[in-house]
């Protein structure tokens, strides 16, 4: 176990998918105790999945999660017979529910059912599941391939050689976001893929493999990334491979800098944000639906972005802080989603005494 503060666990008193749950609620009232809402994490070896847990923990020290929720988060290394059996473990801690970030998409199907008849919730979120018996906070990683790679592919015209840059080889957000992009790719026939590579949605790592395939390649003229995009962009420049083509990437903030001016270039770029606190969104959509407050049905989240034209210093990008931090930790305006301090993304910190996280309906 890497912490213990907040686990869940879910008693389905209805059967149907969009049935209220109100036995949970009841229960929990006839006992006075906190739901336990365990996160199981799978990949743990990026910035993102770390701040991922640290705003988790974070909302677990906040109300109303502090007075309602008990909770732990475990992370599984990426393997699914580690997850298998980390789901195991929860299911016979008698744990309310889980939320998962799942190794594979269906690769859980089988324990998730075992979940299901044991009255445990299961809600997954960044790297979706397709049981049934779970609900998915729904993020369009189509959509994030799409969209990157429209933008890049408007900017060039239509012609020229670009890089595609993956994350985790096998994950699903991974495979859905490259299909997306591809998706358009295959629409430009003048836009030659030069090479596909991994960078693990690690900056170092993205960095490194990037500088390994550089000396093989032709002019590169665009850069599609869903992850260690500032990793990429400064190997380019310690190869001399200025000026920075236009990149598509994610929210990282050293790429963002890299939008605003830094390291002496500055990249005209978009900057798609898969933001971290979907672990809160998914704490909160289990604390509703154990409470009886909201139907078992999954919901939709936009993805946030900013580009070139658009990002702001201290708001979308912040120069003070780390290249490996994702700005997209809290979101902003009228109607955010969460809005959380910097201390919960880099340390787990409370923001205060409470927090409201706004569910899409």
């Amino acid at each position: 176990m890497d912490g213990k503060i907040s686990r869940r666990q879910a008693v389905l008193a209805v059967g149907s998918v969009g049935g209220l749950i109100a036995a949970p609620a009841i229960l929990r009232a006839a006992s006075a105790r906190k739901f336990r809402i365990a996160l199981s994490n799978s990949y743990i070896g990026n910035k993102w999945r770390i701040e991922m847990e640290s705003v988790f923990r974070a909302a677990l020290q906040m109300e109303p999660y502090r007075s309602e929720v008990e909770g732990s988060w475990f992370n599984s290394g990426n393997n699914v017979s580690a997850q298998t059996q980390q789901f195991t473990d929860l299911i016979s801690r008698r744990v309310d529910a889980i939320i998962t970030d799942a190794a594979s998409p269906t690769g859980l199907n089988g324990i998730i059912s075992q979940a299901a008849q044991h009255g445990v919730l299961v809600i997954s979120f960044d790297n979706i599941v397709t049981s049934p018996a779970a609900v998915n906070i729904e993020t369009d990683d189509l959509a994030f391939g799409h969209q990157g790679a429209t933008w890049l592919a408007e900017k060039l015209g239509g012609r020229g050689n670009v890089v595609m840059v993956t994350g985790v080889p096998g994950a699903p957000v991974d495979n859905d976001n490259v299909r997306g992009a591809n998706e358009i790719f295959r629409q430009h026939p003048d836009i030659k893929i030069v090479n596909h590579y991994t960078g693990m949605w690690d900056s170092s790592t993205a960095e490194r493999n990037t500088a390994a395939v550089l000396p093989s390649l032709p002019k590169v003229d665009g850069i599609w990334c869903n992850g260690g995009t500032d990793g990429v962009l400064k190997a380019f420049v310690a190869a001399g491979r200025t000026p920075l083509p236009p990149t598509a990437g994610e929210a990282e903030n050293g790429f963002r800098k890299f939008m605003v001016g830094y390291m002496g270039h500055k990249v005209d770029g978009i900057s798609i944000g898969h933001p971290p606190y979907l672990s809160i969104v998914a704490l909160e959509l289990a604390r509703q639906i154990l409470a009886g407050h909201r139907p078992r049905k999954g919901i939709p989240l936009p993805f946030p972005f900013v580009t070139s034209e658009t990002v702001k210093v201290g708001e979308t990008v912040f120069p003070d802080l780390p290249d490996s931090f994702y700005p997209d930790f809290t979101d902003s305006g009228p109607n955010a989603v969460v809005k959380l301090c910097v201390d919960a993304a880099l340390a787990g910190k409370p923001c205060g005494a409470s927090l409201h996280v706004n569910l899409p309906a």
